[in-house]
């Protein structure tokens, strides 16, 4: 649920730009590309956080999952703000690069956006890191209620800034960001107090004690794990650059629909990552309590549900193209452009609804490595590749976009559903 709320953030701000204009929206794919690949790079850290932390409240060692949380927020600060430094040095040259072919007053817009909200990556990092210790140590609710809060906070101010009333100007997509970043940074404010608080779920005061040799020991322990799936995410983002500037290729009218799309979706997505997030928990909490079939059954579990689950989505997409897309965009044109999109959307979600929560699983027990490379094969190599033969070199435009991710979807859950059913994950030390 935590995930969920998360995405309705950026859906909340996509919905509301999109209703200021088809270059507004197109701007939206663009600027929240580079954010949310930002976003994910820092969200690597949280893998290691949520494997430990994990692990360390099976084995009842409740002053190891501080200390695991403790480092991680501080080493997650500290990268977030040298990320955002060097993206916002070189902000609007990096954009003309990825982006050659997008129209430049979509890339001004997407320049607006960014140089608001990557100033909030730092935070943004607390936030993940934080959010991943609390979903670890058991407690689901409290980052639930967090996001909720923001929610809230993130619709009032988002509304009245892109639009403006009264004294207050109309901002765009400029306003959308200033939304997100105070969104964010509630959330983070309100997760830190509960671990500041000694008798929360998972009081960091418990490691303040720690000695420089048990932190050099910890560090290791979470970049032994962290680092491949930093590496995954940098695969995999490079990847979705390059699929985001095959889409460019086609025009602002798709890139608007496309990001309308990936509104869409990103509701489904969300949701497998809510079930992700708790079969991460038990996998890892069961692993530490040294019950390995448990934590299997409790991954069986978990992706069975987010199947049915994102099954209802996929009857979502097929039985209403026309209001969802009407929801991100009053532009006819883009939304006639959707329509056909999204049903092939729907064909993938019980996949990736799969992929999804057994990804998530794996990172929790550790198993990053293999990751890495199931991501550089089937999330970069065969999506590409198929995204370019049906886009472009078979002239299907956006619909061999979504048919393109929707092979790569299928491939990887068939994949990760082997790697899970060889079980040499269970073994995995972090």
């Amino acid at each position: 649920a935590h995930q969920l709320s998360m995405t309705l953030v950026f859906m909340a701000d996509r919905a509301l730009v999109g209703h200021s204009g088809g270059r507004a929206l197109a701007s939206m794919q663009v600027s929240t590309t580079i954010a949310w690949t930002l976003v994910s790079l820092l969200s690597a850290l949280a893998v290691g956080t949520t494997a430990l932390v994990s692990r360390h409240v099976g084995e009842g060692d409740r002053r190891g999952a501080a200390l695991a949380t403790r480092l991680s927020l501080g080493i997650g600060a500290a990268v977030g703000v040298g990320i955002a430094t060097v993206f916002l040095v070189a902000d609007g040259a990096l954009l003309e690069a990825i982006f050659p072919r997008v129209e430049p007053a979509v890339l001004l817009e997407a320049e607006r956006y960014l140089a608001i909200a990557l100033v909030a990556l730092p935070i943004t990092a607390v936030e993940t890191v934080a959010a991943a210790a609390l979903q670890a140590s058991g407690d689901t609710r409290t980052p639930l209620l967090a996001t909720t809060v923001a929610n809230v906070a993130n619709l009032a101010v988002s509304a009245l800034l892109i639009f403006g009333a009264g004294p207050v100007p109309a901002l765009g997509v400029a306003g959308a960001a200033v939304g997100s970043t105070v969104a964010f940074s509630l959330q983070a404010a309100l997760l830190w107090r509960v671990l500041k608080r000694s008798n929360g779920p998972l009081p960091i005061a418990l490691a303040s004690g720690a000695s420089l040799r048990e932190c050099r020991v910890m560090a290791r322990r979470l970049l032994r794990v962290s680092g491949p799936a930093a590496g995954e995410k940098l695969v995999y983002h490079a990847g979705y650059l390059a699929y985001v500037a095959i889409i460019a290729m086609l025009g602002a009218t798709t890139m608007a629909a496309n990001q309308a799309l990936i509104s869409i979706e990103a509701l489904s997505y969300q949701t497998a990552e809510g079930f992700g997030v708790a079969a991460g928990v038990l996998v890892g909490q069961r692993l530490g309590e040294g019950r390995p079939g448990e934590a299997a059954r409790s991954c069986v579990v978990a992706a069975g549900l987010a199947v049915v689950a994102l099954s209802g989505f996929s009857l979502l997409f097929l039985g209403a193209p026309r209001v969802l897309l009407g929801l991100f965009s009053d532009d006819p044109t883009v939304v006639q452009h959707g329509v056909a999109p999204l049903t092939v959307a729907a064909s993938s979600q019980p996949a990736m609804a799969f992929a999804v929560v057994a990804a998530m699983a794996l990172r929790a027990a550790g198993a990053t490595r293999v990751l890495l490379v199931t991501t550089a094969v089937c999330a970069v190599g065969l999506r590409l590749a198929a995204t370019w033969l049906f886009a472009m070199r078979l002239h299907m435009g956006l619909l061999g976009v979504w048919l393109g991710s929707s092979v790569d979807w299928l491939v990887h859950a068939a994949v990760l559903g082997a790697i899970l059913a060889g079980g040499r994950w269970r073994r995995q030390r972090v």
